[in-house]
């Protein structure tokens, strides 16, 4: 019988090897199937690392392998020989979704997919509560949308839903009420708080005050992101309050579009790369975004006017301002408001000066591009309010709000603690009638791989990537973008690092760039030919760690 037993247990091993054989023959003969395949290219992870040749496979929204492919079956095959292939690029700081209102249709964001964008964070500045984002977002969904978006909460957005007059300090129970608006911003996924201190009613706010606000979005591992109080006037301390805020709450905090602007600070942005570097060197996570061009927001010269019967916030149209200039009992107050605000609130001449503005188009006198406001009225012999009044005359004089010289552009690039953003508006027919755009918009992340990275070879390209898709990934704490790995998101970009450039200018600030040949959002094809697909597959992308 043990004999017996020991044969049948034979054979029946036998029999279960050649069964477990023919399963693995037939596995083997079946080829894993895909939605797409990314062929042939130059892989760069977002990591940082060095590119290596690998194929990318995609299927159900997610990356299934980065590696050479054999044995798959794709529904679509991209060939990439000689071209990058990297994550899809993350917009830490982007205003293009206040757009969405005025949008019919799908909220495609061409400007944004034309460069390899396929993910941007809202509510930046101190935007929006949690209740209107959440409309945002709603529309969002309705509409479609070409690429991911994430959020902040903003701290002017639930101050102005908490009190009723917010030119004062807030009391006690006034934050207490907004850090339960921060804590269900941060519920619903936002991935931490932002301010706009420079603005009204940011500015109004205490440093305990804000600094409250920030330590609610701590438990949820959120971040601080801040347009500074002073960037204008007091670039240095104003700084330092975003900096000592996150050593003090224990956060990590972003200085939000960091930059030396204007006359008087020109070659000062090493004193802030030094405060910064210290605390990092401290073992504080404090870090910066930067747009790569030499101006800040851009504005129709009519717009900078302040009118004494409205808030400094109040948008005035050209007829509204040339009436008041005329009328001569009106003019001294209007300049008043105009350089100092309305109450002690918001205008941009009070926020940056004339020192800080430049003309940057006027198709009717092309002479005056480039001239410095406070220059070209001390060479002309007049008060710059009045020669602001001349050029409000004219048709079309735009002016940016914060020259930039390229010197403090090239110095604080290089750092590895600084990601890419555009703290780009909307590029369309409104934007552009009220002077409001930049060619940052629609340029940002491809100036910086093409005129930086490859034509002046201040970081290779793996570093221009890691500032734009992993680093600040990982400072949002968006766990599954930012990185060409196995089971994250299919967010992708191939381009031709060749050729890759951006092609926004501020006479044509929605141009697109060059040399990007494919974006893939959540594994679908959104950009391809130089123009997108009108495939809607970006998603809300909530913090994840």
């Amino acid at each position: 019988m043990k004999i017996l037993a020991f044969n049948v247990s034979k054979t029946c091993l036998k029999a279960a090897c050649a069964v477990a054989a023919l399963a693995l023959s037939a596995c083997a003969a079946e080829p894993e199937r895909l939605d797409l395949l990314v062929r042939g290219g130059l892989v760069y992870d977002g990591t940082g690392s060095p590119p290596r040749p690998a194929d990318v496979g995609i299927a159900g929204g997610q990356i299934r392998f980065v590696k050479k492919a054999s044995r798959v079956v794709a529904a679509r095959t991209i060939d990439a020989s000689g071209l990058a292939v990297a994550p899809g690029f993350i917009d830490a700081h982007s205003h293009a979704p206040e757009a969405v209102e005025r949008i019919e249709g799908p909220f495609i964001d061409a400007q944004d997919l034309s460069q390899g964008v396929t993910t941007i964070m809202a509510s930046p500045d101190g935007g929006l509560s949690p209740r209107v984002m959440r409309q945002l977002s709603g529309m969002l969904a309705t509409k479609g949308m070409g690429v991911n978006h994430g959020c902040y909460v903003g701290h002017n957005g639930i101050r102005e839903e908490v009190m009723p007059e917010q030119r004062r300090a807030a009391t006690p129970e006034e934050i207490e009420r907004m850090a339960a608006l921060v804590r269900e911003g941060m519920e619903m996924g936002c991935v931490g708080l932002s301010t706009g201190l420079m603005y009204d009613p940011g500015m109004f706010a205490t440093e305990a005050e804000v600094q409250t606000l920030a330590a609610a979005v701590k438990p949820y591992g959120g971040t601080y992101d801040s347009h500074t109080r002073d960037p204008g006037f007091h670039m240095v301390e104003s700084e330092r309050e975003a900096i000592e805020l996150g050593k003090a709450v224990g956060i990590p905090a972003k200085l939000a579009h960091l930059k030396a602007t204007g006359l008087t600070n020109k070659g000062r942005i090493g004193e802030v790369i030094t405060m910064v570097e210290a605390a990092r060197a401290q073992g504080f996570d404090i870090v910066a975004d930067q747009y790569p061009f030499d101006g800040a927001t851009v504005r129709a010269v009519y717009d900078l006017f302040v009118l004494p019967d409205g808030r400094g916030d109040r948008k005035v149209t050209e007829a509204e301002v040339r009436a008041a200039l005329a009328d001569p009992a009106r003019r001294a107050a209007v300049r008043e408001a105009t350089e100092h605000g309305v109450d002690k609130g918001f205008s941009w001449i009070k926020a940056v000066g004339y020192g800080s503005m430049r003309i940057v188009d006027a198709p009717e006198n092309p002479d005056l591009v480039g001239e410095n406001l406070e220059l070209l009225a001390k060479k002309r012999g007049v008060a710059p309010f009045d020669l602001l009044a001349d050029l409000a005359a004219r048709n079309a004089v735009r002016v940016t709000l914060g020259t930039i010289d390229e010197a403090d552009i090239l110095e604080l690039i290089v750092k590895p603690w600084v990601m890419v953003a555009s703290d780009g508006a909307y590029v369309d027919a409104q934007s552009l009638a009220r002077g409001y755009a930049h060619p940052r918009a629609s340029g940002s992340f491809t100036r910086v791989l093409g005129h930086y990275s490859r034509d002046l070879k201040l970081f290779p390209l793996e570093e221009a990537i890691r500032k734009m898709t992993g680093f600040p990934a990982a400072h949002l704490g968006l766990a599954d973008r930012g990185r060409l790995m196995p089971g994250l998101a299919a967010d992708v970009v191939v381009f031709d690092p060749a050729t890759v450039a951006a092609r926004a200018t501020y006479a044509d600030p929605g141009a697109f760039s060059t040399g990007i040949v494919a974006v893939i959002v959540n594994g679908k094809v959104a950009f391809e030919n130089g123009k997108p697909t009108g495939v809607t597959a970006g998603q809300f992308v909530p913090r994840k760690r």
